[in-house]
């Protein structure tokens, strides 16, 4: 069973961790890469020389890795719903084509310097509901961590601080505004400073775009806002009925595979510099199935009776859009609901 770190951490993980934490300042988190926003023209040419390489950093491998969920504003209970589904349904069986076959396919294929592989057991191991919006309702992305400190030292009720086999996610609801969100990004991972929560933990933030940038946040499910860079095809039905939420299923499954793979932001990445990798997620960005990304298009998914659109299966009958991944041994990106 592999760890995020060791329980006796190695000399290499934690001058690694020091580097990092050390050397990026809170005002680069800005520069380093989030999930972007849709863009037609924005997607990798399928035929450039990819160079993903391992930079020796350590890999999200325990088994299972805990998830601390963290509900910032306002939610309704039928939206945290379809997303504690879509966790669960990373690591549970469900009809082929499974999200649990999507994670097996490509970033559980991503291994660490040990042989560690990423972890293909994820468990929702803790909730807070930060409905009186602590840090405000307009974050900095520094912001985010002060958000995770005010979790884990809750009274009292606080979230574990669980910096071995940890991860933490800020879900914000559609009236909380992000530095950069809608603009530039639709969520971002990082790893938090122990300057302001303590110790050194992988993190993501994701944002509901339902009344800010539905057309650049959820798309397929709004119509794509225009970018000069090509049209995009009609809007799909969300599986779930709800466009925030269903966009924020795709962008929480781009971040939590790029968290994943790359958590201390040293690890699997192509490019020259950390602060701006190119990740698997991003390298195919709006494709989600066969055909997708010329032209903005999405490529071939499925439909349900209901006629809304789909390419995985989840747990309690729940269907979800995933965008695909970069797969290391296809050397291309790849979903489980591929003709190949």
């Amino acid at each position: 069973m592999g760890r995020l770190l060791p329980r006796h951490p190695s000399p290499l993980l934690l001058a690694a961790a020091a580097a990092a934490a050390i050397c990026i300042s809170s005002s680069s988190i800005a520069a380093v890469r989030g999930a972007p926003v849709y863009r037609a023209d924005y997607l990798v040419d399928g035929n450039q020389l990819v160079d993903m390489q391992y930079h020796m950093g350590p890999v999200v491998s325990g088994s299972p890795t805990n998830l601390y969920l963290i509900w910032y504003g306002r939610w309704e209970a039928a939206a945290q719903a379809v997303l504690r589904d879509f966790l669960a349904s990373l690591s549970a069986p469900a009809p082929f084509p499974a999200v649990s076959d999507w994670w097996a396919h490509t970033p559980r294929m991503y291994a660490d310097q040990t042989g560690a592989n990423v972890t293909g057991a994820f468990a929702v191991a803790g909730e807070h509901s930060d409905a009186g919006y602590s840090h405000g309702a307009s974050l900095r992305r520094i912001d985010v961590q002060s958000v995770i400190r005010s979790a884990v030292y809750a009274y009292p009720d606080p979230l574990p601080l669980d910096p071995y086999n940890g991860a933490y996610l800020v879900l914000t609801s559609p009236d909380v505004q992000v530095d950069e969100f809608c603009r530039a990004v639709c969520g971002f991972h990082y790893f938090t400073f122990a300057s302001v929560v303590g110790v050194t933990v992988p993190y993501a933030w994701v944002g509901n775009s339902a009344t800010q940038c539905p057309g650049k946040c959820a798309y397929p499910f709004a119509a794509a806002a225009e970018y000069g860079g090509g049209g995009a095809q009609a809007v799909l039905r969300p599986p779930n009925g709800d466009a925030g939420v269903d966009g924020m299923v795709i962008v929480l499954g781009h971040e939590l595979a790029e968290m994943s793979t790359n958590p201390l932001v040293n690890a699997w990445y192509a490019g020259d510099t950390p602060t701006a990798p190119t990740e698997i997620a991003d390298l195919c960005l709006g494709v989600y199935g066969d055909g997708g990304g010329a032209g903005g298009l999405v490529g071939n998914v499925s439909r349900a009776p209901d006629g809304s659109a789909y390419n995985v299966n989840g747990v309690n009958g729940r269907r979800f859009l995933v965008q695909w991944l970069w797969n290391p041994v296809r050397g291309a990106c790849y979903g489980p609901n591929s003709s190949n």
